[in-house]
């Protein structure tokens, strides 16, 4: 990440000058994947302000600008769609990839992309639950905080814009992007002694692993919290 969105959120510089920043990096040295990227999130992060304008209040709908056929949504006042949304936001759901990126979260105000993906899918396909519920957790604790951006994003990630689906297999993404385990032991701290791949699902340690690698599932950190719409290997997203 280049750390500019909170710059970029409050008006202290503009999408303009990184562009061409960014142009002039690539004329005088090299053109790569890290300017393209950077150029590329600067488009989608235009795409979002023309999409606010044409959709209009449809941004903060539940059924966003294209319902999604066969979304379910759990009702967010019932008791238990309510606590599991307050794990959700707290990092305690019991999926090392999850928790990590929201206590992440709630302590920098900082996500990575990537983590921003993977929570929101999380949120909506695997607990089913109102993507506003995420929206507004984003809106309240992200420093780097716009309207269109992050409910754009947002309903994105929810399918619920006539694009592809984009639902992800948490394991499988955390082997991709933290295959050693450095950043999930950063951040979970109680996990810190066990290696990977043991730590991407360790509510599968035995009672001896977790003697050894000092952690009682259960106790210490969470077990997997009930997930009705559990990952089962459909969708995108990989």
């Amino acid at each position: 990440s280049t750390k500019f969105a909170p710059w970029l959120a409050l008006g202290c510089v503009s999408p303009r000058r990184i562009y061409s920043e960014c142009k002039r990096y690539e004329a005088e040295r090299v053109e790569n994947k890290s300017t393209y990227w950077v150029v590329f999130e600067l488009i989608w992060r235009d795409f979002f302000r023309f999409m606010g304008l044409k959709v209009g209040t449809k941004l903060f709908m539940q059924h966003g600008v294209v319902p999604r056929a066969g979304a379910v949504w759990r009702d967010s006042n019932q008791a238990d769609a309510f606590e599991d949304g307050q794990r959700w936001k707290k990092g305690e759901t019991g999926i090392p990839l999850i928790d990590a990126n929201m206590r992440e979260l709630a302590a920098t105000g900082f996500m990575s992309n990537r983590g921003r993906q993977n929570v929101a899918s999380f949120l909506v396909f695997d607990l089913q639950l109102d993507w506003r519920v995420g929206a507004d957790h984003f809106e309240s604790t992200l420093l780097d905080y716009d309207v269109c951006s992050n409910w754009g994003n947002w309903i994105a990630a929810a399918g619920l814009t006539g694009g592809r689906e984009n639902r992800f297999n948490i394991i499988k993404q955390t082997k991709d992007y933290d295959a050693h385990g450095d950043y999930l032991k950063h951040w979970l701290p109680e996990l810190k002694d066990v290696p990977a791949p043991l730590l991407f699902e360790p509510w599968k340690l035995s009672p001896s692993q977790q003697a050894q690698y000092n952690v009682k599932i259960g106790e210490d950190y969470p077990r997997p919290m009930n997930r009705p719409g559990a990952w089962n290997g459909g969708g995108g997203g990989g």
